[in-house]
């Protein structure tokens, strides 16, 4: 079955055919790809168009706990860095609502994730070049420009028509989706061994974790697994909300400890256009490794964060009493299942420096595990034509583009390729700029290309 006619299949609707060739489609309105679009509204020389699947912008809906912030500055918002003067700036956001005075006062540079959020809403009720509620099927080439195929979607999610939109060019923010490691997902769905009367102990994702945080809270214990901010900050919520009314908040990385995210101004300057030059043109296997040893640079916790949760802990113990919590490094989960009798979940931990093993019983699990890029299959219409590297991901070039003819650019899955800037909001600006450059054959938002005071591998021979 071709890939158009999948959708058309699934709808009661006719197809419609947007017989207008737009300059840019985008495919996928996170943050990185809104960006874009705030950056490409004012060019008078780009007609783009994006498209999302979502009724409407939510960044992390799950993880709006009260207070936590960015760790990032409110300069890498979505069109800052590329363009000070944007109307679409954080700053413009602020002033317009009536709180650029007080975050003035406020004499932090990180925004409340909610304002965030917020913020990025704002800016897309002001697009017009967006359109929700568009899932894309498959990414075509069709004479001199490619066709995006899309499935029209109602409220509840349904196809309810189907889409055909052509493009010179296509950029590509399909984002991340939630990752669970085999033993905690095969828990999710049926009660397994719950009683026949009880709702079976709850195992999720932090990224759902404030719909389902009153479950949590009467499970008599959690345990939260994973080493990064999401983990802390759920660990923290749990605990201090539940702590001293009796609820038991375990936490478990198998991370040999809680470390913090790395954030010196030179290491900073590794996301950098002079440390993506580098990290692009090392062999493949290379930048796997790096990317395994450069975790802390944009996975860790907080320093504050780790003090406060130290100073919750040490708050709880006051007077001698016992803290309802354990933190366990070093515990890599091996299996998990549900007791049969109880319906608990039991967790078996291994240690692998000690070689030691042990059962940890819990009444709930939340899996603060992290995200996954999200499958590309749209592409596969196009075959050959796009490039892949040896473990089948997309082989991103330094200018960001994954297809023989450079029309195709992906923003934010190319950490494999690019390294610590793919997930860095405060990169997005430029990233963007280059992609808006190859559009136009001009620089609409100057590129800088270089930024930092060190040196990135040898300098050349003078």
């Amino acid at each position: 079955m071709s890939a158009r006619a999948t959708p058309e299949a699934e709808s009661p609707e006719p197809a419609v055919h947007d017989e207008e060739i737009h300059d840019l489609i985008g495919i996928g309105i996170g943050p990185f790809g809104l960006g874009l679009a705030a950056l490409a509204d004012p060019l008078p020389d780009v007609d783009a168009v994006f498209l999302d699947q979502a009724d409407r912008f939510s960044w992390h809906p799950g993880l709006m706990i009260e207070g936590t912030t960015l760790q990032v500055p409110f300069l890498a918002d979505l069109v800052t860095m590329a363009d000070p003067t944007s109307p679409y700036s954080f700053l413009a956001f602020l002033k317009q609502t009536g709180r650029l005075y007080p975050f003035y006062i406020r004499e932090s540079f990180y925004p409340l994730r909610s304002e965030y959020d917020e913020y990025c809403r704002w800016v897309a009720a002001q697009l017009d070049c967006l359109r929700w509620r568009r899932r894309v099927v498959a990414v075509e080439e069709e004479g001199d420009h490619l066709l995006v195929t899309a499935a029209v979607l109602d409220a509840t999610g349904a196809v309810i028509g189907c889409e055909h939109l052509r493009g010179r060019h296509v950029a590509l923010a399909v984002g991340t989706a939630p990752h669970l490691p085999p033993p905690l997902a095969e828990l999710i769905g049926p009660a397994g061994g719950a009683p026949a009367d009880e709702a079976p102990a709850p195992v999720l994702h932090s990224a759902d974790y404030l719909r389902r945080k009153d479950e949590l809270l009467a499970a008599g214990s959690v345990t939260v697994v994973g080493s990064g901010q999401s983990a802390a900050e759920i660990y923290r919520d749990l605990l201090q909300e539940g702590g001293a009314d009796g609820l038991r908040v375990d936490w478990v990385t198998r991370s040999p400890r809680f470390f913090p995210m790395e954030y010196t101004k030179l290491t900073l300057e590794m996301t950098s256009p002079e440390y993506t030059d580098l990290h692009r043109s090392l062999p493949e296997g290379t930048r796997d490794r790096l990317a395994r040893e450069q975790r802390a640079l944009h996975k860790g916790i907080s320093a504050d964060l780790i003090d406060e949760i130290h100073e919750l802990l040490y708050r709880l113990s006051a007077g001698g009493r016992e803290v309802p919590s354990s933190l366990l490094t070093g515990a890599a989960v091996r299996a998990a299942r549900r007791d049969s009798g109880s319906g608990r979940i039991v967790l078996d931990l291994e240690h692998p420096l000690t070689g030691s093993v042990a059962e940890h019983r819990t009444g709930a699990v939340v899996a603060a595990t992290g995200y996954r890029p999200r499958s590309t299959e749209l592409l596969a219409p196009l075959g050959d034509r796009i490039r892949h590297d040896d473990a089948g991901r997309l082989d991103v070039t330094r200018d960001y583009t994954v297809d023989r003819e450079e029309r195709i650019h992906v923003l934010g899955g190319e950490e494999h390729t690019h390294g610590v800037t793919a997930p860095d909001l405060g990169f997005g600006t430029l990233r963007a700029s280059v992609i808006l450059a190859a559009l136009t054959g001009r620089e609409p938002y100057p590129i800088e290309r270089r930024i930092a005071f060190q040196t990135f591998g040898l300098p050349a021979a003078r």
